[in-house]
C-alpha cells in the first residue's frame, strides 16, 4: 500500500475530477429536450416516473476501483399555490481512499416546476480539494434568460426555450423521452456559463445485471460535441430500465486512461427483473 501511494497522491485530483464530471454526466446523459414532436404539457404526479422522496444512489468507479459515491433525491419544497414544484438534490463525494490524497464533497440542488419540468433556480457548491466554489442559476424561463453568479460577478445570459440544468435533465428525459431504438432527440443544457447542445440516440432494449439483479433497460448513446474534463471522446452511454420508473442504473464514459462507470447500488426497489417480465 506504501508502495502505490505516491501514485494516488499524482492521480487523485484526475480521477477526483474525472469522476466529479462523471457524476454530473450521468444527469445530463439521458437529457434531451423536446424536439418538438413531443408537447410538453402538464404532466400529474400519475404520470412522472419519479416521485417526492426518491433517492437513489451510485457508486463511481475508475479501473475498478470505487472512487465516488453519488446521491440523487428529489425532495418536497414549498412553491406558489398554483405550482408544484420539486427540489432535486445531488452529492457527490469521494470514497476514503480518494479522500486521504484529494477530498470531494459536492452538492447540487436545483428547484425543478413539475408542471412543465423546466428548472427555475440551481445551486451548485463545489468542494474539491482545496477548491471552494459557490455557483448559482436562476432561470427566467419566459424571458429567455439565466442569471449567473459565480466568483463574486453577476451576469445575464440568453438561454433557448425549455434550457435544463445538469441534473433537472434527466427528470425531464424520464418523464418525455420514447423508449424507441431509433429515436434520436436534442437538448440544451446550461452549465459553466454555456448553453451546451446535446443529441441523445436510443440504440437497443439491453438486459443488464447489477445490484438490481437482471433488468431489461434501454441503452442510450450521448453524443457531445465538447470534451468533458480528461474525456477521450464525447459519447457516453447510459442505462435505464424499460418500465414505468425509467430508473437510470448505469452510466459508461471512457477517459484517457480506461474508463468510469457509475452503477446503481442502492434505490433499486421496485425495479423488474427481466426473468420476472420473461
Amino acid at each position: 500500500m506504501l508502495t502505490r501511494a505516491p501514485v494516488w497522491f499524482l492521480l487523485a485530483p484526475s480521477v477526483a475530477q474525472t469522476c466529479r464530471y462523471a457524476v454530473l454526466v450521468v444527469v445530463v446523459a439521458l437529457s434531451p429536450c423536446s424536439s418538438g414532436s413531443i408537447e410538453a404539457e402538464p404532466l400529474g404526479e400519475a404520470k412522472r416516473p419519479f416521485q417526492i422522496g426518491e433517492r437513489l444512489t451510485y457508486e463511481v468507479s475508475w479501473l475498478n476501483l470505487p472512487a465516488v459515491i453519488a446521491v440523487m433525491e428529489v425532495a418536497r419544497v414549498n412553491g406558489p399555490k398554483n405550482q408544484a414544484a420539486a427540489k432535486l438534490v445531488g452529492t457527490a463525494q469521494s470514497t476514503p481512499i480518494i479522500t486521504k490524497f484529494f477530498p470531494v464533497d459536492n452538492r447540487v440542488e436545483s428547484e425543478l416546476d413539475l408542471d412543465t419540468l423546466t428548472p427555475e433556480h440551481m445551486t451548485f457548491r463545489r468542494r474539491e480539494g482545496k477548491k471552494k466554489e459557490d455557483i448559482e442559476y436562476v432561470f427566467h424561463q419566459k424571458e429567455g434568460l439565466v442569471t449567473a453568479v459565480r466568483g463574486g460577478t453577476t451576469e445575464s445570459l440568453p438561454i433557448p426555450a425549455g434550457t435544463q440544468d445538469i441534473i433537472s435533465c434527466l427528470y425531464y428525459t424520464r418523464t418525455r423521452l420514447p423508449p424507441n431504438p431509433g429515436a434520436s432527440l436534442k437538448m440544451n443544457v446550461y452549465h459553466d456559463k454555456k448553453n451546451r447542445p446535446v443529441e441523445v440516440r436510443v440504440e437497443a432494449i439491453e438486459t443488464i445485471e447489477g445490484a438490481w439483479g437482471k433488468a431489461e433497460t434501454v441503452r442510450v448513446l450521448v453524443i457531445m460535441p465538447f470534451h468533458g474534463l480528461f474525456m477521450n471522446q464525447g459519447n457516453i452511454r447510459v442505462w435505464v430500465t424499460n418500465d414505468e420508473r425509467k430508473t437510470p442504473v448505469r452510466m459508461k464514459a471512457k477517459v484517457v486512461l480506461g474508463s468510469i462507470v457509475a452503477d446503481l447500488v442502492d434505490g433499486v426497489a421496485g425495479i423488474g427483473s427481466a426473468e420476472q417480465k420473461s
